[in-house]
């Protein structure tokens, strides 16, 4: 039975056909700030600009050679990364593919998998979430059949995926690796990587990173199985999978579930404004993943040691970014939300402004209830550069029997009126 790193070598061969190995960069301001050697791998530099290329290259390139397609049709269902893959593999081919997009998917995304085929791709828009959009796919291969190329849960897509660690230690020359951190969203990646670092640098550790409204692997490990998640937060939409792949999690299932960290939204965010503003990188949120934990770990983690950050993505839709910002501004509580208790008399509202120091800026300034005879309800969005300003402000509103409350950090009030 041949050795998985010895798969992994052969689908590095291939891949050298039409990928280079993407860069592993030490990173200054990351080392800096951590005291470590801070390296990114940079899978946001492939030709489409995530790591997806390489498992679905691999895949492909094995069905062709061993003439698995039936008619040389090729399949999947994506909204982002993999289609993006699969494209860029069907036109280098020259073969057929037909890529299933919910229709919810930006046009933008759309757009650069097309430009990405040309030709040799058909996008159906079907169904409003993946699952659907996943649904039609198989029954379409089953219907013409084509080959269904899955996003993560194959052999052959985690071996693929697993030429990072490969092209890593390799890039490091015989440094030790202490630490490798990586994004986990069906798993491929991980169980590619982590399954190869076991045989070929058994002392190197592994950190995975899962978006905070996504866990599904870290929730599998706990309870000792393979489960579904009822329910996900999709903003982190490159690593928001309901349930790791099958295959995935029997390669990852003997790790503890505190190897795998949670993000919250608002911190990566932070993350992301922080790399583009400072290292001009542009990263998409599954991409800042194993950037923003190290804000997270206990120094003595980092101290001096050798660590890969694998940024798995840059695909980031600039639309997003007036959110991506107000979280971050949010995390780093420079922005805050109010709801204001206006008294309804002359000269309340510059009261109110008086109150607000040289640097506090209104962002966002709305009466949701004025029928009142004394006092009208506003909602006020606050911006400032200090977070001891609020503290400031706030007690200006109590000596001025302006009644308040911060609204900021309730999930369910900023949802309903923010």
């Amino acid at each position: 039975m041949t050795k998985f790193t010895d798969q992994v070598a052969a689908a590095k061969t291939r891949l050298a056909q039409i990928l280079d190995a993407t860069p592993c960069q030490k990173n200054i301001y990351l080392s800096q700030k951590y005291d470590a050697n801070i390296f990114l791998k940079r899978e946001d530099l492939t030709p489409v600009r995530s790591y997806k290329l390489r498992g679905a290259y691999n895949f492909i390139s094995k069905a062709i050679n061993s003439n698995t397609a039936r008619k040389g049709d090729f399949v999947c269902a994506s909204a982002g990364n993999h289609a993006q893959g699969f494209a860029f593999c069907c036109a280098h081919f020259g073969v057929h593919g037909t890529i299933f997009m919910p229709v919810t998917t930006p046009q933008q995304k759309i757009d650069k998998t097309r430009a990405f085929g040309g030709a040799n791709v058909e996008i159906k828009l079907i169904g409003d979430i993946f699952d659907q959009c996943y649904t039609a796919a198989l029954s379409f291969a089953d219907e013409h059949q084509a080959l269904m190329v899955p996003p993560f849960d194959h052999a052959d897509i985690v071996e693929g995926q697993a030429t990072i660690a490969l092209e890593t230690l390799e890039q490091l020359d015989g440094d030790v690796l202490d630490l490798m951190i990586m994004p986990v969203g069906g798993g491929g990646l991980a169980a590619g990587v982590s399954t190869y670092l076991a045989t070929a640098s058994p002392k190197t550790q592994i950190l995975l990173v899962e978006p905070e409204g996504a866990p599904s692997l870290k929730s599998s490990l706990k309870q000792g199985e393979r489960i579904k998640l009822h329910a996900i937060d999709n903003f982190v939409d490159g690593a928001a999978v309901a349930q790791v792949g099958a295959l995935n999690y029997e390669m990852l299932k003997h790790l503890p579930a505190d190897i795998v960290h949670l993000v919250p939204e608002n911190r990566l965010c932070a993350t992301i404004i922080e790399m583009l503003n400072i290292e001009g990188m542009v990263l998409e949120p599954a991409g800042a993943l194993s950037i923003d934990i190290l804000s997270a770990l206990p120094p003595e983690m980092l101290k001096g040691k050798n660590v890969v950050c694998v940024t798995s993505g840059g695909n980031f839709d600039f639309e997003r970014l007036p959110e991506v910002k107000e979280k971050a501004l949010k995390y780093s509580g420079l922005k805050k939300y109010f709801i204001l208790r206006m008294p309804q008399r002359p000269g309340a509202l510059k009261d109110f402004l008086n109150m607000l120091g040289p640097n506090d800026d209104i962002a966002r300034f709305e009466y949701l209830k004025k029928s009142a005879r004394n006092f009208g309800t506003v909602l006020m969005g606050i911006e400032t550069n200090d977070t001891k300003n609020f503290d400031a402000l706030k007690a200006k509103l109590i000596a001025g029997d302006f009644g308040f409350q911060d609204i900021t950090d309730n999930e369910l009030l900023s949802s309903l009126i923010v």
